[in-house]
Protein backbone atom coordinates (compact mmCIF):
# COMPACT_ATOMS: atom_id res chain seq x y z
CA UNK A 1 0.00 0.00 0.00
CA UNK A 2 1.29 3.36 -0.68
CA UNK A 3 1.51 5.99 2.33
CA UNK A 4 -0.97 7.96 0.24
CA UNK A 5 -3.67 5.57 0.21
CA UNK A 6 -3.56 6.03 3.67
CA UNK A 7 -2.73 9.39 4.46
CA UNK A 8 -3.94 10.04 7.58
CA UNK A 9 -3.14 7.39 9.38
CA UNK A 10 0.53 7.19 7.97
CA UNK A 11 0.82 10.95 8.58
CA UNK A 12 0.01 10.34 12.17
CA UNK A 13 2.44 7.54 12.59
CA UNK A 14 5.41 10.46 11.34
CA UNK A 15 5.11 14.09 10.96
CA UNK A 16 1.86 14.36 13.10
CA UNK A 17 3.06 11.49 15.74
CA UNK A 18 4.03 14.51 18.38
CA UNK A 19 0.06 15.79 18.26
CA UNK A 20 -1.35 12.00 17.87
CA UNK A 21 -3.99 10.51 20.79
CA UNK A 22 -4.55 7.09 20.82
CA UNK A 23 -2.12 3.60 20.34
CA UNK A 24 -1.40 1.03 17.94
CA UNK A 25 -4.78 0.31 16.79
CA UNK A 26 -6.48 3.85 16.43
CA UNK A 27 -5.14 7.35 16.41
CA UNK A 28 -6.37 10.85 15.74
CA UNK A 29 -4.63 14.31 16.03
CA UNK A 30 -4.93 16.31 19.13
CA UNK A 31 -8.52 17.88 18.16
CA UNK A 32 -7.20 21.61 18.79
CA UNK A 33 -5.53 20.80 15.40
CA UNK A 34 -7.97 19.10 13.80
CA UNK A 35 -10.42 16.24 13.46
CA UNK A 36 -8.56 13.98 11.52
CA UNK A 37 -8.33 10.07 12.60
CA UNK A 38 -7.70 6.82 11.61
CA UNK A 39 -7.37 3.38 12.65
CA UNK A 40 -4.63 1.04 11.97
CA UNK A 41 -7.46 -0.99 9.38
CA UNK A 42 -10.63 -1.34 8.63
CA UNK A 43 -11.49 -4.41 11.28
CA UNK A 44 -14.49 -4.05 13.77
CA UNK A 45 -11.99 -4.06 16.73
CA UNK A 46 -9.95 -1.52 15.32
CA UNK A 47 -13.29 0.61 14.20
CA UNK A 48 -14.49 0.38 18.27
CA UNK A 49 -11.07 1.76 19.46
CA UNK A 50 -11.09 4.70 17.38
CA UNK A 51 -14.27 4.97 18.52
CA UNK A 52 -12.95 5.57 22.18
CA UNK A 53 -10.97 8.45 20.77
CA UNK A 54 -14.36 10.55 20.14
CA UNK A 55 -14.83 13.46 22.49
CA UNK A 56 -17.55 15.26 23.17
CA UNK A 57 -19.90 16.06 20.05
CA UNK A 58 -16.65 16.50 17.86
CA UNK A 59 -16.67 15.36 13.86
CA UNK A 60 -14.07 12.89 13.32
CA UNK A 61 -12.74 12.65 9.51
CA UNK A 62 -11.27 9.80 7.81
CA UNK A 63 -9.56 9.52 4.38
CA UNK A 64 -8.83 6.57 2.95
CA UNK A 65 -10.89 4.37 4.53
CA UNK A 66 -14.55 2.80 3.26
CA UNK A 67 -16.22 2.68 6.43
CA UNK A 68 -19.89 0.95 5.52
CA UNK A 69 -20.89 0.49 9.09
CA UNK A 70 -20.12 3.30 12.21
CA UNK A 71 -18.45 1.48 14.76
CA UNK A 72 -20.67 1.60 17.97
CA UNK A 73 -21.67 5.02 19.30
CA UNK A 74 -20.90 6.56 16.42
CA UNK A 75 -22.88 7.87 13.18
CA UNK A 76 -21.94 8.24 9.25
CA UNK A 77 -22.45 12.35 9.27
CA UNK A 78 -21.46 12.41 6.23
CA UNK A 79 -19.18 10.73 3.49
CA UNK A 80 -17.83 11.90 -0.02
CA UNK A 81 -15.22 10.86 -2.61
CA UNK A 82 -11.87 12.52 -2.84
CA UNK A 83 -9.73 13.49 -5.66
CA UNK A 84 -6.18 12.85 -4.25
CA UNK A 85 -3.77 14.63 -6.37
CA UNK A 86 0.77 15.44 -6.54
CA UNK A 87 2.93 17.64 -7.90
CA UNK A 88 6.07 16.66 -9.72
CA UNK A 89 6.67 20.16 -11.09
CA UNK A 90 4.89 23.86 -10.58
CA UNK A 91 3.95 25.35 -13.66
CA UNK A 92 4.80 28.82 -13.80
CA UNK A 93 2.23 31.41 -14.49
CA UNK A 94 2.54 35.39 -14.50
CA UNK A 95 1.71 35.99 -10.56
CA UNK A 96 -0.61 38.93 -9.76
CA UNK A 97 1.25 42.28 -7.83
CA UNK A 98 1.30 40.68 -4.32
CA UNK A 99 3.19 41.57 -1.41
CA UNK A 100 2.89 38.01 0.55
CA UNK A 101 4.28 37.60 3.94
CA UNK A 102 4.77 34.04 6.02
CA UNK A 103 2.23 33.95 8.55
CA UNK A 104 3.11 33.45 12.34
CA UNK A 105 1.16 33.45 15.72
CA UNK A 106 0.76 37.00 15.40
CA UNK A 107 -1.59 35.97 12.15
CA UNK A 108 -3.48 33.06 13.72
CA UNK A 109 -6.88 35.34 14.58
CA UNK A 110 -6.98 36.78 11.28
CA UNK A 111 -6.47 33.06 9.80
CA UNK A 112 -9.36 31.63 11.73
CA UNK A 113 -11.76 34.12 11.16
CA UNK A 114 -10.55 34.12 6.79
CA UNK A 115 -11.12 30.13 7.40
CA UNK A 116 -14.28 30.38 9.14
CA UNK A 117 -15.28 33.18 6.36
CA UNK A 118 -14.53 30.68 3.31
CA UNK A 119 -14.15 27.33 4.70
CA UNK A 120 -11.47 26.24 2.66
CA UNK A 121 -11.37 23.08 5.30
CA UNK A 122 -11.38 21.67 8.82
CA UNK A 123 -9.41 24.50 10.39
CA UNK A 124 -9.00 24.71 13.97
CA UNK A 125 -7.92 26.50 16.96
CA UNK A 126 -4.55 25.49 16.42
CA UNK A 127 -4.02 24.15 12.54
CA UNK A 128 -2.34 26.78 11.96
CA UNK A 129 0.66 25.23 13.58
CA UNK A 130 0.92 22.72 11.50
CA UNK A 131 3.33 24.47 8.94
CA UNK A 132 4.10 27.02 7.40
CA UNK A 133 1.46 29.19 5.62
CA UNK A 134 2.11 32.30 3.82
CA UNK A 135 -0.55 34.95 3.18
CA UNK A 136 -1.38 38.37 1.82
CA UNK A 137 -2.94 41.58 3.46
CA UNK A 138 -4.42 44.28 2.16
CA UNK A 139 -4.77 47.79 4.18
CA UNK A 140 -4.14 45.46 7.03
CA UNK A 141 -6.59 42.84 6.39
CA UNK A 142 -5.45 38.98 5.44
CA UNK A 143 -7.38 38.85 2.15
CA UNK A 144 -5.36 34.97 1.08
CA UNK A 145 -3.31 32.24 2.84
CA UNK A 146 -2.48 29.19 1.73
CA UNK A 147 -0.27 26.20 3.69
CA UNK A 148 0.62 23.10 5.05
CA UNK A 149 -1.56 20.21 6.73
CA UNK A 150 -0.55 16.86 6.52
CA UNK A 151 3.24 15.61 6.85
CA UNK A 152 4.28 12.22 5.99
CA UNK A 153 7.66 10.64 4.88
CA UNK A 154 8.67 12.64 1.59
CA UNK A 155 4.83 14.39 1.02
CA UNK A 156 3.57 17.21 2.14
CA UNK A 157 -0.45 18.56 1.95
CA UNK A 158 -1.07 21.90 0.00
CA UNK A 159 -3.63 23.05 2.93
CA UNK A 160 -5.99 25.97 4.35
CA UNK A 161 -6.62 27.69 0.43
CA UNK A 162 -8.67 30.68 0.58
CA UNK A 163 -9.50 33.82 -0.45
CA UNK A 164 -11.97 36.65 1.15
CA UNK A 165 -15.17 36.73 -1.45
CA UNK A 166 -14.38 40.72 -2.20
CA UNK A 167 -10.59 39.57 -3.46
CA UNK A 168 -11.67 36.45 -5.66
CA UNK A 169 -10.33 36.61 -9.16
CA UNK A 170 -7.00 38.01 -9.05
CA UNK A 171 -4.95 34.66 -9.01
CA UNK A 172 -3.70 35.38 -4.97
CA UNK A 173 -4.82 31.38 -4.16
CA UNK A 174 -2.92 30.29 -7.02
CA UNK A 175 -0.28 32.39 -6.55
CA UNK A 176 0.28 31.59 -2.99
CA UNK A 177 -0.24 27.75 -3.59
CA UNK A 178 2.97 28.13 -5.95
CA UNK A 179 4.85 29.44 -3.47
CA UNK A 180 3.85 26.66 -0.94
CA UNK A 181 4.44 23.78 -3.70
CA UNK A 182 7.58 25.43 -4.53
CA UNK A 183 9.48 25.32 -1.03
CA UNK A 184 8.34 21.65 -0.49
CA UNK A 185 9.98 20.96 -3.44
CA UNK A 186 13.18 22.32 -2.85
CA UNK A 187 12.77 20.44 0.65
CA UNK A 188 12.86 17.26 -1.55
CA UNK A 189 9.05 16.57 -0.73
CA UNK A 190 6.59 16.29 -2.97
CA UNK A 191 2.95 18.47 -2.50
CA UNK A 192 -0.33 16.50 -2.50
CA UNK A 193 -3.65 18.14 -1.72
CA UNK A 194 -7.52 16.44 -1.58
CA UNK A 195 -10.51 18.29 -3.52
CA UNK A 196 -13.66 16.69 -3.80
CA UNK A 197 -13.94 14.63 -7.19
CA UNK A 198 -17.10 15.77 -7.94
CA UNK A 199 -15.60 19.19 -8.19
CA UNK A 200 -14.38 19.51 -11.96
CA UNK A 201 -13.51 22.92 -11.97
CA UNK A 202 -11.35 22.95 -9.01
CA UNK A 203 -9.53 19.86 -10.08
CA UNK A 204 -8.28 21.46 -13.41
CA UNK A 205 -7.63 24.53 -11.84
CA UNK A 206 -4.95 22.46 -9.70
CA UNK A 207 -3.79 21.08 -12.96
CA UNK A 208 -2.71 24.57 -14.04
CA UNK A 209 -0.66 24.36 -11.17
CA UNK A 210 1.31 21.04 -11.99
CA UNK A 211 -1.10 18.71 -9.93
CA UNK A 212 -2.63 15.72 -11.57
CA UNK A 213 -4.82 12.83 -10.22
CA UNK A 214 -3.11 10.27 -8.16
CA UNK A 215 -6.47 8.57 -6.67
CA UNK A 216 -10.08 8.60 -5.47
CA UNK A 217 -9.85 8.22 -1.56
CA UNK A 218 -13.32 8.02 0.34
CA UNK A 219 -14.01 10.42 3.45
CA UNK A 220 -15.77 9.71 6.01
CA UNK A 221 -17.31 11.54 8.92
CA UNK A 222 -18.19 10.14 11.92
CA UNK A 223 -19.70 11.65 14.94
CA UNK A 224 -21.33 10.53 18.32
Amino acid sequence: MHLLDRPVWHALRSGWAALAQGDGDALRIDPAYGPFAASADDDADRLTALAALATGESEMWLVGQDVAVAPPGMTIARTAMLAQMVAKEVIPAPAPPLEWKVLDEGDAADMRALSLLTRPGPFGPLTHRLGRFVGVRDHGQLVAMAGERMRLPGFTEVSGVCTHPDFRGRGLAGALMRIVMQAMLDRGETPFLHAYAAHDRTIALYETLGFAVRARLPMTVLVR
